[in-house]
């Protein structure tokens, strides 16, 4: 059975350098939350994180924008870091890296659906967020906006913002839907210590060591 979504999120707010108080608060009192970033490219150091999302069990969607020469956001980090609630990526380990180097967030704990997807629907060779989003949910992701320009000075396009909330709306669905594969497989356990695991190699990457588990 496909869960039903609605077109737009319940709502949808996009904020410049960090959150506000009222979604801070809102977002501490969720058990889960849908995060994920974009960035200017995909080399931790170079290219420099420019937008974090958020959503939340209600289907609550924040953007928070963030300036060439920022360094913190104490409000996203708050959230971000406490322990309370479970943040679910898409390839956590890139995220998590990007939020390291780019704010000084240090995020945990983590689930993260490219894993889980890997370890639970080992029939798939197929485990990139349209296609797990695909088969699980039955909803068609639009990825046309994935690499553009999340820098610019100017207001990011409709497209973009569009492609920014559905990255992350899915997710906690997605979460539920794998969290049931790897029970049912008795693989839940791996899952969790892969998870528990993602902020070594996150550091790893932003060091930049390579090939360090080979003989």
């Amino acid at each position: 059975m496909m869960v039903e979504f609605s077109p737009t999120p319940k709502s949808f707010s996009i904020f410049s350098q960090d959150l506000d108080e009222a979604s801070t608060s809102q977002f501490q009192q969720a058990s889960e939350l849908a995060i994920d970033t974009e960035a200017m490219g995909l080399i931790h150091g170079r290219d420099r994180l420019c937008l974090v999302q958020i959503c939340d069990p209600k289907d609550n969607v924040a953007c928070v924008r963030i300036d060439i020469n920022q360094k913190l956001a104490p409000r996203l980090k708050l959230v971000l870091e406490n322990t309370a609630i479970t943040k679910v990526f898409h390839f956590a380990r890139f995220d998590v890296a990007a939020l390291a180097n780019g704010l000084d967030i240090k995020v945990k704990p983590i689930f993260c659906t490219k894993i889980a997807s890997k370890i639970g629907r080992t029939y798939s060779p197929r485990h990139g967020l349209k296609e797990v989003i695909m088969e699980l949910l039955g909803v068609e992701l639009d990825k046309q906006a994935q690499s553009s320009d999340w820098g610019r000075s100017e207001d990011l396009s409709e497209k973009q913002l569009m492609y920014a909330a559905n990255d992350v709306r899915y997710l906690l669905s997605a979460k539920k839907k794998l969290e049931g594969i790897l029970k049912r497989e008795g693989r839940l356990e791996l899952a969790q210590d892969c998870f528990r695991c993602i902020p070594v190699f996150a550091e790893l990457d932003r060091q930049r060591y390579t090939q360090i588990f080979e003989h």
